[in-house]
């Protein structure tokens, strides 16, 4: 390359990096030559893509009519793409609360183009759909056209809410590399909220204006300042998700705008978060909560007298639970308002709030004490512990206290034994709701026996290839998770699934043992035919021939800023006998060793022993710690690709007699 080439392209991302420092605003519909020029990021140059510039602005607007007010979000983003091949982020869902007139969201004026050089295609209104995701509610969802390497992706809509107090914030760092990042709210006085950047990076603009007069008061023709806070992130590097992580949100740079009152523009003030004593008051008078939890004698009626009669207080409990489990169907919604759980128990259909609300009134109807318990959700963020604030929690359940234990439930998934509460569950710690006694923290603890247990053995025959049997039993959250596998594809599908043969693999006969009866391990069971590998007069055998439970190492980055969390301990052991009778001898086996985490937090072992003619295997990891702190990142790497290294990668080398 010229030297004057070279001093062009440094000068045009001089110019460009300059101009991303100012405070601006971008035209939608416009963008410039220097955004079309841009090949790559030099910062990240692997990137599939640069989110260009993003704002967003939130500000107040009265309705006149109603004597309220509300809020209005003007987004507006541009994406440039680099490798449109490896590009995943075409498809763009936001999400919005859809409720009646007074209490919905209404999203609108959203509008979409990819910008192709001088062409310019627009996403028609047709292509946009409004659907329900689970865990999310609802969405606007569309699919920007024609995308090819060079291509910039423009989207804006707007969001008019009720909800000043869940005023959601806004998160400058994302899945792609963002050169400029703007947030901005202008709000009267009447709204506090105490402000709060999470992440490591700094804020580039950091600014407030008083705006004389700039909002009219709903209820008269009197005028009032405004405040318009400015927040500018510029240079912001990808947040990369890895497994086993908590919400992204805990991490990622955001500003996040916690309600502390509203002064009302007619006359009393509205604190939304003071102390529990208050949230806890306003749980208990809620129509939809509350009053919801006050159905003991409904319920009682409606249990049969053959679990109400049990005299053991856990089997009752155990059965009261599989009661409700079985009387409903979730509908994938978590929390929600408006419930009735008297509705939703006669349309054997529910949300996360109705079916736990009605858990939580059978076990009281049952004599046993029972609480109704608010939590965030995995994905949703860990909620603040310092004072209530409302909009973290977004997911309900029901703690048992009995014989000085407390047992977290959940009835919505029908796949999880009593006192297994789903995966999504697991963050940390729960508010638990005692409206005589008053609310407290208590920690969310998962299941601890979860284990993958397989037991094969196989004979070589006299072609040299190798036959046999292999059992498996599951246990916990191991086999909650198939067994919801199973729910969800079929039986047939996921038999269809396990039996899809690798090379010189074939699987036979597979039976699942146990789907229906939760409470026990889940088994399967097949027969196997092995033709191993030869090369040369020698033949390979991959011990390890069965699907694994860790089929790689989960850790791949060079570092990792933020906590490990498996969610669950869990161990997994593999027996395997393999009987070379009269067709082959040993010629090299692995070496047997043992590795362990520091602090005991993890431990994993594999023994060869031959003799008389007979190989043995035995394979066993433990995870006894399912919480780690960053730093732990690079044992966990090392410790897991070495457990990757014995199951996949060592093999017994055999010669034929």
């Amino acid at each position: 390359m010229h030297s004057k080439q070279i001093a062009l392209i440094f000068l045009v991302f001089n110019l460009y990096f300059s101009y991303s420092q100012s405070d601006r605003i971008d035209e939608f519909g416009k963008p410039s030559q220097k955004e079309f020029d841009l090949k790559s990021y030099e910062a990240e140059p692997d990137a599939t893509g640069l989110i260009l510039y993003e704002s967003g602005k939130y500000y107040a607007i009265p309705i006149v009519k109603r004597t309220s007010v509300r809020l209005v979000k003007e987004i507006h983003r541009k994406i440039k793409v680099f490798d449109a091949k490896k590009f995943d982020y075409a498809t763009v869902e936001i999400p919005y609360y859809e409720g009646n007139e007074y209490y919905g969201e209404e999203i609108k004026d959203y509008k979409a183009v990819t910008h192709n050089g001088a062409v310019q295609n627009f996403v028609p209104n047709s292509s946009f759909y409004k659907t329900h995701k689970p865990g999310v509610g609802n969405v606007l969802t569309f699919t920007f056209p024609n995308v090819q390497n060079g291509s910039i992706l423009e989207y804006s809509y707007t969001i008019v809410s009720p909800y000043f107090y869940d005023l959601d914030g806004w998160e400058f760092q994302h899945e792609l590399p963002t050169l400029y990042s703007k947030f901005q709210t202008e709000l009267p006085p009447h709204f506090r909220y105490n402000r709060i950047l999470y992440g490591d990076k700094k804020l580039a603009i950091e600014k407030a204006v008083v705006i004389k007069d700039a909002f009219k008061l709903p209820s008269n023709n009197g005028h009032i300042d405004t405040e318009l806070d400015t927040y500018v992130m510029i240079d912001v590097p990808s947040f990369r998700e890895e497994s086993y992580m908590l919400s992204k949100k805990n991490y990622v740079s955001r500003m996040v705008y916690e309600p502390l009152a509203f002064k009302a523009f007619y006359g009393f003030d509205q604190v939304f978060t003071r102390n529990w004593e208050d949230v806890d008051h306003r749980f208990e008078i809620r129509s939809d909560f509350g009053e919801q939890l006050n159905k003991k004698s409904y319920f009682k009626k409606k249990i049969p007298s053959s679990i109400l009669d049990i005299e053991d207080d856990l089997e009752r409990a155990k059965a009261v639970y599989s009661f409700i489990q079985d009387s409903y169907t979730w509908n994938g919604r978590y929390f929600n308002y408006g419930i009735n759980v008297k509705d939703a128990f006669d349309d054997k259909l529910g949300s996360v709030t109705a079916i736990n609300i009605s858990l939580v009134n059978a076990l009281e109807a049952a004599k046993l004490d029972a609480k109704s318990v608010i939590l965030s959700t995995r994905n949703n963020g860990l909620p603040t512990e310092m004072y209530p604030v409302l909009s973290n929690f977004n997911y309900v359940v029901a703690v048992l206290i009995i014989n000085n234990e407390m047992i977290l439930l959940d009835a919505t998934d029908k796949q999880a034994p009593f006192g297994i509460i789903p995966f999504r569950a697991l963050n940390i710690q729960a508010r638990v709701l005692d409206f005589k006694k008053g609310s407290y923290w208590m920690p969310i603890e998962p299941y601890e026996k979860n284990i993958h247990y397989v037991n094969a053995q196989i004979t070589a025959d006299e072609n040299g290839n190798f036959t046999g049997k292999v059992n498996q039993a599951n246990y916990g959250y191991i086999a909650l998770e198939k067994r919801n596998s199973i729910e969800e594809k079929t039986l047939q599908e996921y038999i269809k699934d396990q039996q899809k043969e690798k090379a010189g693999i074939e699987i036979e006969e597979y039976q699942v043992e146990e789907i229906k009866k939760i409470e026990k391990p889940l088994k399967e069971n097949y027969n196997i035919f092995i033709e191993p590998e030869k090369v040369g007069d020698k033949v390979i055998l991959y011990p390890f021939f069965n699907k694994t439970y860790l089929n790689e190492n989960p850790f791949k980055m060079k570092e990792r800023s933020y906590p490990i969390d498996f969610g669950f301990p869990f161990s997994n052991t593999y027996l395997v006998s393999i009987d070379l009778g009269n067709t082959y001898e040993v010629e090299q086996l692995p070496t047997s060793r043992s590795i362990k985490l520091p602090n005991d937090d993890g431990e994993g072992s594999v023994t060869y022993v031959a003799q008389g003619g007979k190989i043995n295997i035995r394979f066993n990891m433990k995870l006894n710690t399912y919480r780690f702190p960053s730093d732990a990142y690079q044992s966990l790497k090392e410790y897991f690709g070495t457990i990757i290294t014995i199951l996949k990668e060592e093999s017994i080398v055999l010669k034929k007699l």
